[in-house]
């Protein structure tokens, strides 16, 4: 008998799905947008936001930091005409989803968790998108 059993509540995959994008959605929008409320409500409070370095350290955000750069307009910045975002939820189970987001500017990896507020990103690891403008320049905020 296995020592951990995951108890899965039943819930329609398409609604779960849909909410799962709406906050994916809310976090890069609000972005490029410099919405920090949107951006709020698509972040964990504990959120660890991690990019992989030149010199292969990792770079860590916070979800404060985060919303802070939101309020100062950072994403606004680098916003280009066509987003051109796409989101795969490439798994969801319980309370957990697995997601990969592709847009023009960054390709990220993100964990999210449902919560009692709804479902919001608990991890993400990035990088610019190859050939992006981003992927050219130094890191920053985002």
């Amino acid at each position: 008998m296995p020592l951990y059993r995951p108890v899965v509540a039943r819930r329609d995959p398409d609604t779960e799905r849909a909410a799962i994008e709406r906050t994916v959605l809310d976090y890069f929008e609000g972005w490029f947008d410099a919405d920090p409320v949107r951006m709020e409500r698509a972040l964990h409070p504990e959120l660890v936001k991690r990019s992989l370095e030149k010199d292969a350290s990792l770079r860590t955000i916070t979800a404060e930091s985060m919303i802070e750069a939101t309020v100062r307009g950072e994403g606004k910045n680098e916003s280009p005409e066509d987003l051109r975002i796409e989101i795969e939820v490439a798994d969801v189970l319980g309370e957990l989803a697995n997601v990969t987001v592709r847009s023009a500017v960054y390709t990220e990896y993100l964990h999210l968790a449902r919560t009692s507020d709804g479902w919001k990103i608990v991890n993400d690891l990035w990088q610019p998108t190859p050939g992006s403008a981003r992927a050219v320049r130094a890191p920053r905020g985002g």
